[in-house]
């Protein structure tokens, strides 16, 4: 039995359905009853919980042999950080420790080391990963740039800006590596299993480096419009964030600027091409189906 935490957000049902795909058995823990159905109708057990509650960890995670986790929140105050994805790891973690889980994988982001002391959500992201790496158990830690997709991530918050106003602007300066969702989902099923996979750390990056310039030139092609576009100065970036996160929904934006703004974000995707046999679609591609 495969648990996955996370299985019902932008990725995390990718995954699920990947595992879904080549028969095996999972587990999903769901928080909200409402966002059970999908997992249920592709046969799943749904196990009710919380990565804050420990308890409902230990029951989800009881009988199985490897744990997905995919679990991440990107706004929020560093105590919300620290509560659901760095102990609600820990205690993820130990209830695999104590149920003999076999293969812990966990989904990280590309840029964790060089901005674990820039931003709580890389903070988050190097303490998962120090839990998952010093457990005992056999694991497999994956590393994504950018992901983009349809029905989530920044792709299209991006192409509805250059579809309907007449200006847009331009968030980053520094390049990027994006992978579609879909190939990340069978990076991350292939985890459970690969025989060249344990204890290894892999980037999952598209064969495609680009600046946000590049990507948004590329949007207006596609769609076929001619737009003004400019580079969002940071520091202008930073101090609007800062005076936004005055607003609950916005607290923690001024750390999703210096993220934007932290360098390049992209790596090599040569070792995870050739451990799990994917070769990820380029960028043109993956803008195609977007806004298709």
């Amino acid at each position: 039995m495969i648990l996955v935490t996370g299985g019902t957000g932008f990725v995390g049902p990718k995954v699920v359905h990947a595992l879904r795909a080549a028969q095996l058995p999972v587990r999903v823990l769901a928080r909200k009853p409402e966002r059970q159905e999908q997992a249920r109708a592709w046969g799943c057990e749904v196990v009710q919980g919380d990565m804050t509650d420990a308890e409902s960890l230990r029951r989800a995670v009881e009988g199985c042999d490897v744990v997905v986790n995919l679990v991440a929140i990107l706004l929020g105050s560093p105590e919300t950080f620290e509560r659901v994805m760095v102990q609600g790891t820990r205690d993820l973690v130990e209830a695999a420790k104590q149920a003999e889980v076999k293969r812990l994988v966990l989904m990280s982001a590309l840029g964790t080391e060089e901005g674990k002391e820039v931003t709580p959500y890389f903070r988050a992201k190097w303490e998962e990963e120090q839990a998952v790496k010093y457990s005992g158990i056999e694991h497999v830690i994956f590393r994504p740039s950018f992901v983009f997709g349809r029905d989530g991530g920044v792709l299209p918050q991006q192409i509805m800006l250059v579809r309907y106003s007449p200006v847009t602007p331009v968030l980053g300066r520094h390049r990027m590596q994006p992978i579609w969702v879909d190939d990340v989902a069978t990076f991350l099923a292939g985890g459970v299993a690969a025989a060249k996979a344990p204890n290894r750390t892999f980037d999952l990056v598209g064969p495609d480096r680009l600046t946000w310039s590049e990507l948004h030139e590329l949007i207006r092609k596609t769609l076929g419009k001619r737009r003004l576009a400019f580079q969002m100065p940071p520091g202008l970036l930073k101090a609007g964030a800062t005076v936004g996160q005055i607003l609950p929904p916005l607290k923690g934006a001024r750390a999703a600027v210096e993220m934007l703004d932290l360098g390049d974000n992209v790596g090599d995707g040569g070792p995870a091409a050739e451990s799990f046999d994917v070769r990820p679609i380029g960028v043109e591609e993956q803008v195609r189906r977007a806004v298709a």
